[in-house]
């Protein structure tokens, strides 16, 4: 091959090469943890109840909460992903990170609400979403958050008569999901998960 020709040659694919790099880099920027910032005046519960894009949308729902953060926590595992905790692959629940003013809605509030969305009283998950990754979980990230916890499902099950299989555990660390996870509901409002499975949920829940 010609010296110049095989120059040139190298050169095309050494920018075709630093091209897909790019892209890629853009790819994982996009799907890069969010970031989340908690404003001084506001506080922040822990939970989950089956698909995040689910709970996020109902606290979202809530007077007095400004955002819900989806993300991974109640595991084990450093910095887990979509794809391993979704796959099963990690000791991890889906959850939601909760920010709310303590002046308008309290923590018993949020607990409170929390037994009403979802059938609490099976551990393997929430319809149609199941497996241990789904599972019905509570954080606590102190001890008063723990006693109110405690207090709130034994009022729950004392009018309902029914026994709570929620994990209760201490927080060790929230990881944020992906950023495309976030307010997953009002970017893709036509998602056949979100109008099949999301919306009559909160319909339920008397938001729609």
């Amino acid at each position: 091959m010609n010296r110049n020709i095989f120059k040139l040659s190298l050169l095309a694919s050494l920018t075709a090469l630093l091209s897909a790099c790019s892209v890629q880099e853009t790819v994982e920027d996009k799907h890069a943890p969010a970031t989340v910032k908690v404003p001084e005046n506001m506080q922040t519960a822990v939970l989950g109840a089956g698909c995040f894009w689910c709970v996020e949308s109902f606290y979202e729902h809530l007077d007095g909460v400004q955002d819900a953060v989806s993300g991974y926590a109640g595991g084990t595992e450093a910095h887990p992903t979509y794809k391993q905790v979704a796959y099963g692959e990690t000791s991890h629940a889906e959850v939601v990170k909760v920010i709310y003013d303590p002046k308008i809605i309290s923590y018993t509030e949020l607990i409170d609400f929390f037994w009403t969305t979802h059938d609490a009283t099976r551990n393997d998950g929430v319809h149609p979403d199941f497996g241990p990754q789904y599972r019905s979980i509570l954080l606590y990230q102190n001890d008063e958050e723990k006693r109110l916890i405690q207090a709130s499902l034994l009022k729950y099950e004392s009018e309902t008569n029914k026994k709570i299989a929620t994990e209760i555990k201490a927080l060790d660390i929230f990881y944020s999901a992906e950023t495309y996870h976030q307010d997953y509901a009002k970017k893709n409002p036509t998602d056949r998960y979100v109008q099949g499975v999301l919306n009559p949920k909160l319909k339920k829940l008397g938001f729609k």
